[in-house]
């Protein structure tokens, strides 16, 4: 793995977004995973490493999360913003063809990217998210995006990690402490915090008064599209998945997962050997 950084171009000034990359550099086949709203680049280091033998696998950190600067303004946190650092990326590595993996806000960025003219997706796999979301989910997330709390020990965020975002699934000890080492900043007063600008909570809280729909993104794209969905998700419904299937891209597949809501993590060799065995085909 190799970590490395690009500057990219916001309203208020440059940032730099912060990446990790795995396999061979010179290898065409490019697979750019993109994470969650709350979540970061790491999240993918068990498929990333299973994949790059066959793939070349970039993962960011979106502004904001991870290892990527913070924006000055709050309101500078969106869709244009993340669209815009991605083609950024792309263009550093003059990449003109690529597979997407997007789990949740990487699903949604992805659905954007490959409903554009001349997209570079030629494959997609979304990961519990589709172009219908009901406000009562979007609500759920708000309220722990909000609350920011801070930790005395590294062993307490772990804990309200687990909490949080059980609906992940049946994590390991092991797949859960790395999940907390790469979701954890220290501060000044030697207390834990997540790693997140707590700010990407404004737009988003301003966002939900209402459900997301834009199944006319979904109508745009193209590309063949693997869906993936917890059997207990609340943000991707059993509904808008069938109904993914019939409208859009020609070809959709949904694979679902028992025991998973939102979202599956992408470390249970199912979920990893499911993407693989699609990518292939």
């Amino acid at each position: 793995m190799r970590e490395g950084r690009v500057t990219c171009t916001g309203k208020n000034g440059d940032h730099e977004i912060a990446f990790t990359d795995w396999g061979d550099v010179s290898n065409p086949n490019i697979l750019v995973c993109a994470h969650g709203l709350t979540r970061n680049s790491r999240d993918f280091d068990k498929i990333a490493e299973s994949l790059s033998e066959d793939y070349r696998v970039i993962c960011p950190d979106m502004v904001g999360r991870g290892n990527s600067d913070w924006l000055s303004q709050a309101d500078e946190y969106g869709y244009p913003q993340y669209v815009a650092d991605t083609l950024t990326l792309l263009g550093q590595f003059e990449i003109r063809t690529l597979n997407w993996l997007g789990t949740s806000m990487g699903g949604l960025l992805g659905m954007m990217l490959a409903a554009m003219p001349d997209t570079p997706i030629q494959r997609m796999v979304i990961n519990d998210i589709g172009p219908f979301i009901k406000r009562a989910p979007l609500r759920r997330i708000a309220a722990y995006l909000s609350a920011r709390p801070k930790f005395e020990t590294f062993e307490d965020l772990e804990s309200h990690l687990r909490e949080i975002h059980a609906p992940f699934g049946p994590l390991t000890d092991g797949e859960w402490h790395h999940v907390a080492t790469h979701s954890a900043l220290q501060t000044a007063d030697n207390r834990w915090q997540t790693r997140y600008d707590p700010d990407i909570s404004v737009p988003f809280c301003k966002a939900i008064d209402a459900d997301i729909d834009i199944w006319e993104i979904w109508d745009q794209i193209r590309c063949p599209v693997l869906v993936l969905r917890g059997a207990d998700s609340d943000l991707l419904s059993g509904e808008t998945a069938a109904e993914m299937t019939t409208r859009g891209p020609g070809s959709v597949t949904v694979k679902e997962f028992e025991g998973v809501g939102h979202a599956p993590m992408l470390m249970a060799d199912d979920q990893i050997l499911c993407i693989q065995r699609w990518l292939s085909k």
